[in-house]
């Protein structure tokens, strides 16, 4: 958001804020390949959960999960421009904070994981024991 509109109120300025965001989101989206590896790989869970008819909580969660994904992802793009706006050389510090924000990223996908294979395994394990073709 620009400066001037630093300690502005209205709907004037909601409406440029909601501007900026989804310029934000497009900028990562169309430029950071592991924000594109994340939205492929949550079309691809969405379509498979929406294949196993899994129930509305298991839903929820990974709503919640695939968000948490995103949202990481973005701020860790954030994070490495911003330490790249203060510094082009080299700076262990630099590379420190860059680590950490990738660090938390990739805790978060170690636990997704998790959670993913704890709701997928049951209908997964499931429809191979029934031997069907589909799952309805």
């Amino acid at each position: 958001m620009g400066l001037q509109d630093r300690n502005k109120k209205g709907f004037r300025r909601l409406l440029r804020s909601f501007k900026y965001a989804t310029e934000g989101l497009m900028y990562v989206l169309k430029n950071e390949q592991n924000m594109q590896i994340h939205l492929i790989t949550a079309v691809c869970i969405l379509v498979a959960a929406y294949f196993f008819q899994l129930p509305l909580n298991h839903w929820l969660i990974l709503l919640l999960v695939i968000a948490g994904m995103f949202s990481l992802e973005i701020m860790n793009t954030a994070i490495e421009r911003t330490v790249d706006l203060v510094t082009k050389d080299f700076h262990p510090l630099a590379k420190r904070a860059k680590d950490i924000a990738a660090a938390a990223v990739f805790v978060y996908c170690l636990f997704a994981v998790i959670i993913g294979l704890l709701l997928f395994l049951p209908p997964i394990l499931q429809f191979f024991q029934k031997g069907q073709l589909l799952p309805f």
